[in-house]
């Protein structure tokens, strides 16, 4: 026996077999739901995101993996430990904030080699994550996204931080 399901016109309880939509009274609707279908399906494709905008290259899809690891997982909870879930950049500031991210004091892209060193790790809030990031921009790249080689590799915090809220 063939699945069956109802159709999809309000106020009919036909019967339809597999893969139709509409019993053979509504029949003309069906095209016309396979096309909205389709649209929802191309406008709402999430898969786009993760393939295209965040694994641009093989760096990025090489460090997009790195933060689904165990390691980075069990290494980011040792340095919320060690700071004691505490921003450093805000404590460089003299301000006290809770933060929840472990951040790369001198980013991955610029020191891959660096990735794993729990000592270029610091825990950061999201305002000061943000600001950094801005800064790191600035700081590190050129104005082509390129790793610019002459940029000084800076590993001090409260420098880092005085240097993205002086501005």
């Amino acid at each position: 026996m063939p699945r069956v399901r109802r159709c999809r016109q309000p106020g009919c309880h036909n019967m339809v077999a597999y893969p139709d939509h509409y019993c053979s009274t509504h029949h003309v609707h069906e095209a016309e739901y396979q096309h909205k279908r389709q649209a929802w399906h191309d406008a709402n494709h999430t898969h786009h995101y993760n393939t295209v905008v965040r694994n641009r290259d093989s760096t990025k899809r090489e460090q997009y993996n790195f933060y689904r690891t165990k390691q980075w997982v069990h290494l980011r909870q040792q340095v919320l430990d060690r700071d004691h879930y505490l921003c450093q950049y805000c404590l460089a500031q003299g301000v006290v904030e809770p933060g929840k991210v472990a951040d790369h004091i001198v980013p991955y892209v610029v020191a891959p080699e660096h990735r794993t060193d729990i000592d270029n790790l610091t825990t950061a809030c999201a305002k000061c994550h943000r600001l950094k990031t801005v800064w790191e921009q600035q700081h590190y790249f050129s104005e082509h996204d390129a790793i610019d080689p002459t940029a000084e590799q800076i590993t001090d915090v409260k420098i880092i931080s005085n240097l993205f809220y002086k501005k």
